[in-house]
């Protein structure tokens, strides 16, 4: 690391947490394997549940992402995770005019770094694929397509040194935040500087069915008066707390690899995910029920003390009381529950800012600048 990162570094507090509340109305946003909106037990009631992988994959592959960091594609300043890179190098090894048994060997050589490489008994292109979906870095995609370019213009097969294709330097702001696994080679593991939770709502949930027809519009009813088609889907509504920590001096280490643009790249990281946290929403069913929304509280912390999830506020399920609706009565919920933590154990945090739609308090700007503040 160089000096100017080490006092980008220094000078830089370590934790961002980010508190959010967003509504839903009927919609099954992210789906069980019987098709049914995902819930967990929470405080010993039904909650609904997103997952934090959704969210994760909704946020990285959304057009917030894609114009603050490049979009998920072969040039972008964001990693690729795939399972099928071999597939890609096979097309260009072939497209350059390589032999197609020559293409396929030196495809599985190439994929066979990232993971491990399936049966070559399988058919094409699935023998080109490997085990287990893997994060590659720009650097990594670069050093393969120019290894590829070798390939083509000696027209033999890589060396051993050639195939040392894995490199620690990053620049993928995707793969800085969400971190990366790769099995069979460890050393090149990079650690998530975010931690997603599972989104829950804070109201208990009843799932519910909806029953639906749809009309043949050829038929008259002159024979068979009924629909075409009968079918069900299930749903439920709910606002959900959902609870970021951002370990920025990670983030900022994660991006070292981004050499002189490590600091612009970190910024636009943070602000990308701040945004997209709170303005994206995952594509679960959304023709059917059009369920979009946007975050209508946001609290943002900041500081160098050990981090904590505030779902405490929400283990007795919310309701509305009087006048006041579920979300003004979860908001009360969050802040007196971080007012009795900072009692408990002095202050959590150094500064606090809030964003409140409903009473008309602080923007989403005001806690995307705050996310980048030293």
């Amino acid at each position: 690391m160089t000096k100017k990162s080490e006092d980008n570094e220094a000078k830089m507090r370590k934790f961002l947490q980010l508190h959010i509340l967003t509504s839903y109305p009927p919609a099954n946003l992210n789906r069980d394997d019987l098709g049914r909106p995902k819930t967990a037990v929470f405080g010993g009631q039904p909650r609904l549940r997103i997952s934090s992988q959704s969210l994760k994959r909704a946020w990285r592959t959304s057009s917030v992402f894609e114009e603050k960091l490049g979009g998920i594609d072969f040039e972008s300043d964001q990693g690729i995770r795939t399972k099928r890179f071999g597939r890609e190098v096979y097309r260009r090894l072939i497209d350059g005019n390589v032999k197609e048994k020559d293409a396929t060997a030196w495809a599985r050589d190439i994929a066979d770094q990232f993971g491990k490489i399936k049966s070559d008994k399988k058919d094409y292109p699935e023998n080109l694929d490997i085990e287990q979906i893997a994060f590659i870095s720009p650097a990594e995609r670069t050093a393969v397509f120019d290894l590829i370019e070798k390939l083509i213009k000696e027209n033999k097969s890589p060396t051993p040194d050639d195939l040392k294709l894995l490199r620690h330097e990053n620049s993928a702001a995707d793969i800085a935040m969400f971190g990366r696994m790769l099995a069979d080679a460890t050393a090149y593991k990079v650690e998530a500087a975010v931690q997603v939770g599972h989104a829950i709502s804070v109201q208990k949930i009843a799932i519910e069915d909806d029953y639906f027809t749809a009309v043949d519009d050829l038929n008259k009813g002159e024979d068979d008066a009924g629909a075409g088609h009968l079918g069900e889907r299930e749903f439920a509504s709910g606002l959900f707390y959902l609870y970021i920590n951002i370990d920025r001096e990670l983030l900022f280490k994660n991006l070292a690899g981004a050499s002189e643009k490590q600091r612009e790249i970190y910024e636009n990281s943070m602000k990308a995910l701040v945004e997209a946290a709170a303005t994206v929403a995952p594509t679960g069913m959304q023709n059917s029920f059009g369920s979009r929304a946007r975050a209508s509280y946001i609290m943002a912390e900041l500081g160098n003390q050990q981090p904590r999830n505030l779902s405490l506020a929400y283990i007795e399920p919310v309701t509305p009381v009087g006048k006041d609706g579920i979300d003004k009565k979860a908001i009360h919920a969050i802040q007196e529950l971080r007012d009795q933590m900072d009692a408990a154990y002095d202050k959590c945090s150094d500064e606090v800012v809030e964003m409140d739609v409903r009473a008309k308090k602080g923007t989403l700007a005001d806690i995307i600048q705050f996310s980048v503040k030293d």
